[in-house]
C-alpha cells in the first residue's frame, strides 16, 4: 500500500472480537507513528458499529470484510480446510501480498500457526515456527520459547529455536550477544531426555555462533540467569501458564490484604503508585511473535482486554521495525554442519 507502517489485524479473533479490538486500536494509534495505518479484517457491519464509538480511527484504518471466523476450539487441520475467506486468513494473507508489514490475531493459536505457515512458508531451512514471549525479571527480560506452537520437538528443532530466540532478543532488546540456555530438569550433563541432551551437545560444540551457557532450570527463567531460554512448546506453555497463574494469585492476595480494613485501605492509597508499577511488571506479555516465517505474525491472548490488545499492537509495530530476520539466516547457514556429526548416515557417506 505505502512505505509507512501497516498492521494487519484479525478483528474477529479472540474471546471478544471487535468489542475489544476496536477500542484497542484507538488506544494504540495514539502511540504509533503518525503515518501508521491499520487493516481490519472481519464482519464489516460489526467492525463499523464499534468504530462509530471511536471516530478518530476512520482516517487511519481500512476495513476489509470477511464472511467467516475461525472458532477458538477449531482444530488446525479443519481451520486449514475452511480457513480461506476467514478474518484470520485475510489478516495473514495481507503480509504475503505486501499490503502490511505485520499481522496480529487473538484467535485460535494452532489455526494461526497452520495458516501462517501455509500462506507465508518458512524462512530459510527452518521447519516450524516458534512462539516467543518475554518474561520479566529484576534487571530486564528473558526471551522464552517455544511457548505453545510445537508440542513435540526433536534436537534439531530445539537448536533452531535457540537460533531464532537469540536473533529475536538481539533485535528486540538491543543486546549485542545474548546468552542462551536450554531448559532442563537439572544442570547436570546426564539430566533430561535424549532430545534435549542431543540439542545441548550440538549447541555446546560451538559450530553455531551462539553464547550458549548450557542447561538451565525453571527458576532461572525469572532469575535472569541467561537472556534466552529454549524449550519445547509443551513445557514452555505449561511454564508460561504457571507463571501467569502465580502472578494473578499474588495480585489477588495483595488486593484482599489492602481492602481488609480502614488502615489497610489507607495503606493502599499510599502504596498505589508502587503497586501499579508492580502490576505492570508482573502482567503477562501482550503478544507472542511466531518466529521463523517469511513474514511477521503475532499471537495475542484470546482473553485480552482493550489495554492488553493495544500493547500487542504496539509490540507488533516494534517487531515490524526490527531486523532479526537477517540474524536468523546468518546462523541457519551453519546449522547443517553443526548437526552433521549427529547423523550416522552422513558420516558413513563421507567415509
Amino acid at each position: 500500500m505505502t512505505q509507512s507502517l501497516v498492521i494487519s489485524i484479525d478483528a474477529m479473533g479472540g474471546d471478544h472480537g471487535p468489542s475489544v479490538v476496536i477500542p484497542a486500536c484507538a488506544i494504540a494509534l495514539k502511540d504509533l507513528p503518525a503515518d501508521a495505518r491499520l487493516l481490519l479484517h472481519g464482519d464489516e457491519t460489526a467492525i463499523r458499529a464499534e468504530m462509530a464509538r471511536h471516530t478518530a480511527l476512520a482516517p487511519r484504518t481500512e476495513v476489509r470484510h470477511a464472511d467467516r471466523v475461525i472458532a477458538m476450539d477449531e482444530k488446525p487441520a479443519q481451520a486449514l480446510r475452511r480457513g480461506k475467506g476467514t478474518s484470520m486468513w485475510h489478516a495473514v494473507e495481507a503480509i504475503r501480498e505486501g499490503q502490511a508489514g505485520v499481522a496480529i490475531s487473538a484467535g485460535n493459536t494452532g489455526a494461526l500457526m497452520a495458516i501462517s505457515k501455509l500462506i507465508l512458508r518458512m524462512r530459510a531451512d527452518l521447519d516450524r515456527p516458534a512462539l516467543v514471549t518475554s518474561i520479566p525479571h529484576s534487571t530486564g527480560l528473558t526471551t522464552f520459547l517455544d511457548v505453545g506452537a510445537n508440542v513435540d520437538c526433536d534436537a534439531e528443532r530445539l537448536v533452531e529455536f535457540a537460533i531464532m530466540g537469540e536473533a529475536y532478543h538481539r533485535a528486540a532488546h538491543g543486546v549485542a550477544r545474548p546468552t542462551v540456555g536450554l531448559l532442563n530438569v537439572g544442570s547436570e550433563e546426564m539430566k533430561g531426555h535424549e532430545e534435549v541432551r542431543e540439542a545441548h551437545r550440538v549447541l555446546r560444540l560451538g559450530a553455531i555462533d551462539l553464547d550458549y551457557k548450557g542447561f538451565v532450570e525453571g527458576d532461572d527463567i525469572t532469575a535472569g540467569t541467561v537472556q534466552v531460554v529454549v524449550t519445547d512448546g509443551f513445557t514452555g506453555n505449561v511454564a508460561l501458564k504457571a507463571m501467569e497463574g502465580a502472578a494473578r494469585f499474588m495480585s489477588g492476595e495483595l488486593r484482599v490484604a489492602f481492602t481488609s480494613g480502614v488502615m489497610s485501605n489507607l495503606g493502599y492509597l499510599l502504596a498505589r503508585p508502587s503497586l501499579r508499577r508492580f502490576r505492570e511488571k508482573m502482567s503477562p506479555p501482550p503478544a507472542a511473535p511466531l518466529l521463523g516465517l517469511n513474514g511477521l505474525v503475532l499471537k495475542c491472548h484470546g482473553g485480552a482486554d482493550p489495554r492488553d490488545f493495544a500493547k500487542a499492537i504496539r509490540a507488533a509495530a516494534d517487531v515490524a521495525q526490527s531486523g532479526f530476520a537477517s540474524e536468523i539466516e546468518r546462523n541457519m547457514r551453519r546449522l547443517p554442519a553443526a548437526l552433521a556429526p549427529a547423523n550416522p548416515a552422513s558420516a558413513d557417506g563421507a567415509a
